[in-house]
């Protein structure tokens, strides 16, 4: 049995580290920073699950600072990947949503590999789905708190 659980916990570390070598692949081609591919993922996130992020939150969930936060909001509007909107219950409170830019370039590039994911789902029955899904959402859950405990702050 520890040779299996060995043997997951690296295929969940070659798997980050395969994401993590795509996401900057698809940075270097639309001259980003890494840092505003995953700004830009988590207001698309945010924005389809229809709870826009705020810039607060978004700089909270980056782990930047407020004026870091703002430079990366700058850069990913100068570009339309992202927009700002007044929130329509609080005008003071923006709300940060994806642009076109955004999902032009998301779907023409990662949109392969969305195709290859629905073919590899397929191969899998419910509840095999079901298990992964609650073993990745408690990997998830549990990757973030560790990440709370060792920063001292608290992540979404």
């Amino acid at each position: 049995m520890d040779g299996d659980r060995d043997e997951l916990v690296r295929l969940l570390q070659a798997y980050a580290g395969e994401a993590e070598r795509l996401s900057q692949v698809f940075a270097d081609r639309h001259h980003m920073h890494v840092t505003d591919l995953y700004a830009l993922l988590a207001v698309m996130q945010a924005d389809r699950a229809g709870h826009p992020l705020t810039p607060g939150r978004l700089g909270a969930h980056l782990g930047l600072s407020s004026g870091a936060t703002t430079a990366v909001i700058d850069r990913l509007e100068r570009v339309e990947h992202v927009r700002r909107a007044r929130d329509d219950r609080d005008r003071r409170r923006i709300t940060l949503h994806y642009g076109r830019a955004a999902e032009r370039v998301g779907t023409a590039f990662f949109g392969p590999l969305g195709a290859r994911m629905d073919e590899l789902l397929d191969r899998y029955d419910d509840a095999e789905l079901a298990a992964v899904r609650r073993f990745l959402a408690d990997t998830n859950a549990m990757v973030r708190a560790y990440r709370a405990e060792v920063t001292g702050v608290a992540v979404e």
